[in-house]
């Protein structure tokens, strides 16, 4: 008797550890935690420009912006970092009227090499500023058409490597080299990937919290579908940017059962959104998990004046109060209000303090869960077919 199935039944946190080291063999951002970055950091220090303005769009920029956003206020850089991404065109001319051309370095990032944006707006720039090798780099594939652009124009140029992609690039050239330029410790950088990298591989605290987690997303995501990043830090604005495009171009996908998957990732911002999205949380719907992310040292001692206020007595307790730690007293109450209604799953990340080790741990960290919840789901993480079906559609219309 012959017998064969396609069945896809719940896999054991093992299966999906032994599936993770086979992929780790030709899925190439693993092997980002352990690259010899030298070259980067010898590059970066030849740049002398005041202004760098990186060219490029999603997986291109996401990254770098949640990094440097993280970090720019805490850290005394010379050089300041931005980003042209969008083909609005009044986006394009507010940012560029507001740099000084001849002193800006520009970055042009695009993996295929083809990307409508970014060409669009490398030629819109190019019309204004003579870009050549003395004031640019591309970051590209190293067979793609803007890296032959690169090599007859003899512009420098840093591969970005097939087997890694773009909304998991950020740890390669594509983030790595414009925040070397700007001053940021790659190293460091690389050392909290690190961190997270052997404490995963060798079954540790990272392993056992992200493959419980992502077990938990994909066996209730019939009734919990909608995962909520709550980041208490206006500084996380831009990684939850980045975690939106991370989850959702990787996971809303087709298994191989023809069955639609998808977590929908939203980001928020405390204490803000404690005065709009919580009621929703709160007193909505049943279909969101909740992860609260919040700093723990913010390296700042600003306080709230003891002012007299006429009318406003009974508010005196806020006196002499750091923000700090106020906006850890707001993150708090949230999570003590979400876990006393015992029916909203929530998982709080804290993290140390605001440095290179800690952005770059917290998004290593969702780069592995994206990867086990995609094993549990059956899917590939690292296409977007329908991203894809939407960019054939925009090149057939410009080219009819």
């Amino acid at each position: 008797m012959h017998y064969s199935d396609n069945f896809k039944p719940t896999i054991s946190d093992e299966e999906v550890f032994d599936e993770i080291l086979q992929e780790k063999e030709y899925i190439g951002y693993y092997g980002l935690a352990l690259q010899d970055i030298s070259s980067y950091k010898e590059y970066a220090e030849s740049v002398q420009y005041s202004n760098i303005l990186i060219i490029g769009i999603g997986g291109s920029t996401l990254g770098t912006s949640a990094i440097y956003d993280f970090l720019k206020h805490s850290k005394e850089l010379k050089k300041q970092l931005y980003f042209l991404e969008s083909t609005d065109p009044v986006d394009i001319v507010s940012k560029v009227e507001s740099l000084d051309l001849e002193d800006t370095f520009f970055v042009v990032i695009s993996k295929s090499g083809t990307t409508v944006e970014t060409i669009s707006i490398l030629k819109y720039i190019h019309s204004l500023v003579s870009i050549d090798k003395n004031n640019s780099l591309i970051i590209t594939e190293n067979d793609s058409k803007l890296n032959t652009y690169a090599q007859f124009h003899n512009i420098k140029t840093f591969e970005i490597p097939k087997n890694v992609g773009g909304r998991f690039s950020v740890f390669s050239a594509v983030g790595l080299v414009p925040l070397a330029i700007v001053g940021i410790d790659i190293e460091e950088l690389l050392q909290g990937i690190r961190l997270v990298h052997d404490s995963f591989f060798s079954k540790k605290l990272h392993y056992k919290k992200i493959v419980k987690k992502a077990r938990f997303f994909t066996e209730y995501k019939h009734s919990f579908n909608i995962n909520v990043v709550f980041s208490y830090s206006s500084s996380l604005e831009s990684f939850n940017k980045w975690y939106i495009q991370l989850w959702g171009e990787s996971l809303g996908k087709i298994d191989s059962n023809h069955t639609r998957q998808g977590l929908t990732p939203i980001g928020i911002i405390g204490p803000i959104d404690q005065h709009s999205f919580l009621q929703l949380i709160v007193e909505g719907k049943r279909d969101k998990t909740i992860t609260v992310i919040k700093i723990n040292n913010f390296n700042n001692d600003l306080k709230i004046p003891a002012v007299e206020l006429e009318g406003l007595k009974e508010l005196d307790y806020l006196n002499d109060l750091e923000f700090s730690k106020l906006i850890t007293m707001q993150a708090d109450a949230t999570i003590e209000s979400i876990n006393n209604l015992k029916d909203i799953p929530c998982d709080v990340i804290a993290i140390d303090s605001i440095n290179e080790r800690s952005i770059a741990s917290l998004m290593y960290e969702y780069e592995l869960l994206t990867s086990v919840c995609a094993k549990f789901m059956y899917i590939n993480a690292y296409d977007q077919p329908g991203v894809e079906a939407g960019k054939i559609i925009l090149k057939e219309k410009l080219k009819g």
